[in-house]
């Protein structure tokens, strides 16, 4: 009677795998489609039965289906990394179904296509802000409604949300790659990392500021000028700005009085550094390596810092990678917790070329998509990991090295360019015009004739 009724339940839960073997191997195909006692958290399989007839149960058999598809929950799809993860997933897998949630309606991502006219998204949803008391009263319906596999939690006040409901749950609303609550709050505030790391080697000498108490005299005996200042949380530089004086220091603190609190520390003249990591239970995976040369529209910022990389270079330097699972290793012993998750840091180089941390984040950075494209991917690790369990199938790279000596060059409204080296600007082919090699975020790298 229920003969091809397997079939249709792959076609209702597409995006569901886990729920997909549960359905398959209920249904035994060898006794005539005959129904098993079972029991899922999401579907009641003889309600199923009552709103779809036999007949049109047999018809949904001849429907064509991949029963390796998932549904991704990406939040934050309007900021910069969500979009970078969603479009390498797209191209990876390109039968996932994706879902955005954003607590901006006019998020870039609900509205996004790739290069070959596929929306970015399959389905966007506006969601309360993380701190909302109704936040994951409507992630858990979410869930449930939309039958996610596993989540990509981007915005970092986000994480440390989900880390408070493990905590309080003893589980995530669906499966995530994240770190403990502990480890997540203290990298997220850069004045408790600060704390953390005082007195060591990793970072420059610190104190934090408020609006209340903005310890003129400490700033200026205990750091010196010029110093950096810049606000505890956020991203893209907030509130960053080389200061020359305490008038300079006075002056911010007014502009910026939105800003309750700052960190200001030592001056560094050296190279920006950063780094993309990837920890499982404490062990340090793989990583990789480069340079932030030039900010997208850096003269928009006073610090001629905006948090974006207009110009990269990808580095084989493995003490890079080095110095940072060292600072990883004391913070774990400090807190008494283990790495688990993406952790991304950001350093730069004083006079001496000696590295200092200034800012350690949580997830995956907004060029984690143009890194996929040279090789270092964690976007399509992370997903191995939610799919294999574990991290087993995961290479062990934790000094990687690119193949070649890798640039990117990224803007506002165009796709990040990937070149094989600098040496191009000085090709007296390429400024007269001849053969490059071209790689954005839509597409696989191809050569292409420079005008």
């Amino acid at each position: 009677m229920y003969e091809g009724l397997h079939w249709h339940l792959l076609n209702m839960y597409e995006g569901s795998y886990r729920h997909l073997l549960d359905m398959y191997e209920t249904v035994d195909k060898t006794s005539g489609g005959a129904i098993q006692p079972f029991s899922l958290s999401f579907v009641n399989v003889h309600s199923l039965l009552e709103t779809f007839p036999p007949d049109e149960v047999v018809e949904k058999e001849r429907t064509s289906v991949s029963i390796n598809m998932r549904t991704i929950l990406i939040t934050g799809i309007g900021g910069l990394t969500p979009r970078s993860i969603a479009t390498i997933i797209k191209e990876n897998h390109p039968d996932y179904k994706l879902i955005g949630c954003d607590v901006e309606k006019k998020a870039m991502g609900f509205f996004m296509k790739t290069r070959d006219g596929r929306k970015l998204i399959d389905e966007y949803f506006v969601a309360p802000r993380c701190d909302d008391p109704s936040y994951f009263t409507w992630i858990e319906k979410f869930v449930e409604e939309k039958v996610i596999d596993y989540a990509f939690v981007q915005p970092e006040s986000e994480i440390v949300e989900w880390g408070q409901y493990y905590e309080d749950h003893g589980k995530y609303p669906c499966p995530v790659f994240m770190g403990s609550k502990l480890l997540s709050e203290s990298l997220r505030d850069k004045s408790i990392m600060a704390e953390l790391l005082e007195g060591t080697d990793y970072v420059p000498k610190t104190i934090k500021v408020t609006q209340e108490n903005p310890r003129f005299e400490d700033v200026e005996k205990e750091i010196g000028f010029p110093c950096w200042i810049r606000g505890t949380e956020g991203t893209g530089g907030l509130g960053s700005l080389r200061l020359d004086d305490i008038s300079s220091y006075k002056s911010w603190l007014f502009i910026n009085f939105r800003i309750p609190e700052f960190t200001v520390s030592e001056f560094l003249t050296g190279r920006h550094l950063a780094n993309q990591m990837l920890y499982y239970n404490g062990e340090y995976v793989k990583g990789a390596a480069l340079e932030c040369v030039e900010y997208v529209m850096a003269n928009t910022a006073p610090s001629h810092v905006t948090g974006n990389t207009h110009f990269g270079r990808f580095l084989n330097e493995d003490r890079i990678n080095k110095f940072c699972d060292d600072c990883i290793k004391y913070l774990e012993k400090k807190l008494g917790v283990q790495a688990h998750g993406i952790l991304s840091f950001d350093l730069k180089e004083d006079k001496d070329g000696n590295m200092k941390v200034t800012e350690v984040n949580i997830r995956h950075m907004a060029y984690t998509g143009v890194m996929a494209h040279v090789g270092f991917d964690l976007i399509e690790d992370t997903i191995r990991i939610h799919e294999d369990g574990n991290a087993d199938n995961i290479m062990r790279d934790p000094y990687h090295h690119y193949e070649k000596p890798y640039i990117f060059l990224r803007d506002v409204d165009v796709e990040p360019i990937v070149l094989e080296s600098e040496e191009i600007f000085d090709d007296p082919t390429h400024i007269r015009g001849g053969v490059w090699l071209r790689a954005n975020m839509f597409s696989s790298p191809q050569l292409e004739v420079a005008a």
